[in-house]
């Protein structure tokens, strides 16, 4: 029962959840931590969020297409950029957060700390 209008929704949406890391469904399918979309007063899609954690492995793996290489491969300088746009975003609020990103950038997770102390005091 999905109408052109409803497609063009669907489709304007599905970057963000892309982006989140997120499946979209039918709405008759949706579970209770699922998110209802709703478009001119009918319901066009549903949203299951990712855990936390595999939130953080989605952002880690859109942060490497943007950068085009690895992000271990990156310099000290865009690595502190990437921590630093990281813990704006929460990473760090997750449980191993610090271990998942000091992996990713290929540094100790001290380094990670370090990253985020100079934040702090800059």
């Amino acid at each position: 029962m999905s109408a052109a209008g409803d497609d063009a929704f669907i489709a304007a949406v599905k970057p963000l959840v892309d982006a989140i890391g997120g499946e979209m469904l039918p709405p008759d399918e949706a579970g209770v931590e699922d998110v209802v979309l709703t478009w001119q007063g009918v319901e066009a899609v549903a949203v299951r969020l990712p855990q936390l954690a595999d939130s953080l492995d989605h952002i880690l793996a859109a942060m490497e297409r943007r950068t085009g290489k690895p992000l271990a491969d990156l310099d000290r300088k865009s690595k502190q950029e990437v921590v630093r746009i990281l813990e704006a975003r929460g990473a760090f609020s997750v449980r191993h957060g610090v271990e998942t990103v000091a992996s990713a950038l290929g540094v100790s997770r001290f380094t990670v700390y370090n990253y985020l102390n100079r934040e702090k005091g800059a």
